[in-house]
Formats: structure tokens, sequence, C-alpha cells
């Protein structure tokens, strides 16, 4: 990085919330499977802090030495339903607890993984770690979980957008927050750095490092700068911009797999939003000349920003991965918590966005009493779009017992608050209890 470079990073550290969101190692536990699942728990709490007992200190070193900020330090590893065996949906729970015990002793902030890929069907590991979430987010504190329902290639598996329904509501019944830290996806990516969707694909190296870098404060301090210029300007000014956060990430990425003797993976760019104002992707829109996110024009404003934020991306970095885009979280976002109580911000809106940015209905408040049915509905429809488009979407909904449209739930840290937000009170039963699989859209027939 020349002078110039340095003195951009640090005003974007100092003025506009730039940070490394985080620096993720991703594990493979292909090779701890075990006579027993004991075993099995055993090999993998030795391997989790064999490999990721310095992860916390070099991301520490790397912040103090450059002084950007590291928010997160995390682990992503194998979907762990692969590595089950005969276990049934009580003994996988030992799995769970090794890996909450293993982050706890490496001091990281997260660790994902707690997966299964059930497009086409499920395997017995499948189903016994489906089964377990209620308990395995309730009994650990760090453990992160998604579950893959569909691909282009595969089609959806509305068994599994059935079960998932039920279990989110289960999860509701044991805990409020539970189901923050659990995403049921479709197209889920295998180099994801970003919680709580993050795993280690099973075509990734044994271990690596990932980041993930965030700046909708950086981009809209940039567009500040070219009010009343035209929309190829306003493209342009995302995509330089990208590129200078997305040169960060890369050498705080290569620096840390340097220091911890592994490879380097993944930049994974990213907006994703803080709770902190002015640290905003609705924010961003908004700059970009819209009154207020959600308003028409919303859905053409963030496609602009997500492209243009891929363009710049890709220019800066030879290994740009993961989502890479804008996220559009309702409970981490400030600019999208006003829309909402404002009545301007719609979960159809919402669902309109997803089609054109990086994940899906992310971090939203819904009232308890929401029929699981309708829940399941809601990741069909999810799905659907990125099924059809060729794209990574997902749920993270947040039903909250004793809850009525309006009022606030506060999740804590980096989760936000989220305003509950109403359901259309139409039901979506018998479409959903059919059950069985989705087919694949016409296009995916590629071979």
């Amino acid at each position: 990085m020349d002078t110039t470079q340095i003195r951009e990073t640090i005003q974007m550290v100092k003025e506009d919330n730039f940070d490394i969101r985080t620096i993720t190692m991703g594990i493979s536990l292909l090779d701890t499977v075990g006579g027993s699942v004991e075993e099995t728990a055993k090999n993998v709490y030795q391997k989790v802090t064999t490999y990721a007992k310095n992860l916390v200190v070099v991301g520490q070193q790397i912040e103090r030495e450059y002084g950007v900020p590291i928010t997160n330090k995390r682990i992503s590893v194998t979907p762990v339903s692969l590595i089950a065996g005969h276990a049934d949906e009580k003994e996988i729970l030992v799995l769970a607890h090794a890996l909450d015990d293993a982050a706890k002793e490496v001091g990281v902030d997260f660790i994902g993984g707690y997966s299964a890929l059930v497009q086409k069907g499920f395997s017995h590991g499948d189903l016994a770690l489906i089964k377990s979430l209620p308990k395995a987010l309730t009994e650990t504190d760090v453990v992160m979980s998604s579950i893959n329902v569909g691909s282009s290639k595969a089609g959806i598996n509305l068994d599994a957008v059935k079960l998932m329904g039920e279990t989110i509501k289960a999860i509701t019944d044991k805990s409020d927050t539970a189901n923050s830290k659990m995403v049921v996806f479709a197209n889920a990516v295998e180099d994801n750095p970003f919680m709580a969707g993050a795993f280690h694909g099973v075509s990734e190296p044994d271990v690596v490092i990932n980041v993930g870098v965030s700046g909708p404060g950086v981009v809209k301090r940039a567009l500040e700068q070219v009010k009343g210029e035209s929309i190829t300007v306003v493209a342009e000014t995302i995509k330089k911009t990208a590129f200078k956060i997305t040169r960060v990430g890369q050498l705080v990425g290569t620096i840390a797999a340097e220091r911890l003797g592994v490879p380097f993976g993944i930049v994974d760019l990213s907006l994703a939003p803080t709770p902190a104002r002015g640290d905003s992707v609705a924010e961003v829109l908004e700059e970009i000349g819209l009154e207020q996110v959600g308003t028409h024009g919303t859905t053409a404003a963030l496609m602009l920003l997500n492209d243009a934020v891929k363009k710049g991306g890709v220019m800066a970095s030879q290994g740009v991965g993961g989502l890479s885009g804008a996220f559009i979280p309702v409970s981490e976002d400030a600019g999208m918590i006003d829309a909402v109580q404002a009545g301007t911000l719609s979960l159809a809106k919402l669902e309109a966005m997803t089609s054109v940015c990086s994940v899906g209905l992310d971090m939203i408040a819904i009232p308890g009493d929401t029929p699981a049915t309708t829940i399941s509905a809601m990741i069909a429809d999810e799905a659907a779009i990125g099924v059809q488009n060729n794209k990574t979407t997902a749920v993270r909904i947040l039903p909250t017992n004793g809850t009525k449209v309006g009022d606030m739930v506060d999740y804590g840290g980096l989760l936000g608050t989220a305003p509950v937000m109403p359901v259309v009170d139409k039901s979506s039963a018998d479409f959903i209890n059919r059950g069985g699989h989705v087919p694949a859209p016409i296009h995916s027939f590629k071979n």
C-alpha cells in the first residue's frame, strides 16, 4: 500500500466506521470421524483448538500494527451432519458442545458449521442434526447453524422447508433469541466467512483463512462527494470505493494466513451494516437518491449498489468469494429499522430486494404466534428466488413469543434490535403440507 492508500484507510477507519468484519478460519473435520460420537467429538475439539489456538492473538496483532479494527475472529467447520455417523438427535449434541467448548478455548466470537445440506434429501445425520437444533442452539453459546434446503441444480426440498418452519417454532419455544444463530439457505456457498451461515465446504483446503470486510459508511461518505451527478458516476464511485475496501481485506487476510501458516482463501466484500448510525446499507441507498429505503426505486438502487460492489472487489483481489455484495438485515441496520417503523419497508418489499442483493430475509422479527407453515412459506419464497436466479438466498426469521407488531426485540451486540413486522394472515398450510420436491428449473440442465 502506498502513502495515499494508507491515509485513505486511516480516514475510513476513523470517520466512516470501516472495519474488517471477520477473520474466519475454515477447518475440515472430515478426518475427525471416530468409532463413536464421543471419540469424534474429542477429535473435533483437538483439531479445532490446535489449528485455531493463535487465531485471536494474530488478529489482535494485525489490529495494533495496521490500525484496522477486526470486529470478530471466527471459525467455520465442515457441516457437522457429514461426520455424525449413526448418532441420533440426542447423541449429536455431543458434537455441538465440543464445538462450543473448542471455540471458547481459543477465544473466538463464533463457530459456524453445525449445518446440513439437504437440497435433494435427508441422510440420517441430516435429520439428527435438524431435530437437535432447539437444544443445540439454546445449550451452546457461540455455535452457529445453517441448513441448505435448495439449489439451482437440485431444486427445493419442500419436506426440508416444512421441517425448518417447525424447527424455528420449536426453537422459539425455548428462546426468543436463539433463531438469530441459524439461517436457512438456498445455494449456500462453501467459503462464506459471515455468520450465521458460515461452514467449511468439502472442496475447501484442510485449513484456510477467509476474510469478510464491510464498509457501508465508507461508500456513503464517497457518495456524498458526488451529489447531483449522474447514476453512471454513482456506479463508478461505488466501484472505486469497493476496490479500496477490498485491498485492505486482501492485505489483512494475506498477513493473517502467513502468520498462522495456512493458505489464504478469499475476501468476501459484503456491505454488512451494524446498528451504528452512519454504518447502514439503507443510508447508502438513500444517498443514491431515495427519500427512505423501501420506497419505489429501492430495488433498482440496490441492484446498482450490489453490482458495483462486486465489480470493484473483483478488480482488487485474485480471491473474491463468499457472498460479496450488500446485506439487508433489519435488526442490524439503523436505516432499515427507521423504514420499518415509518411503514415504508414491508416484508413484501424486502423479498423483492433480496432478488438483487447478497442474502435474503435477514434478522426479521415477527409475531410469535405466526404459524410454522407461514414461516416455511417464507423460506420457500426465498429459496425460489435463489433457485430460479442461480444466486444465494437465505432466511433468518425471528418469531418472538408474547410480542405484537411494532414491539422492539433486542438481540444484543452486532445483532441489534428489531421491530416486530406484520405477516400476511392468510394460510399457506395446504401448499407446505403437500411436501415432496420442487424440481430444478429448466436452466439447471447444462451438462
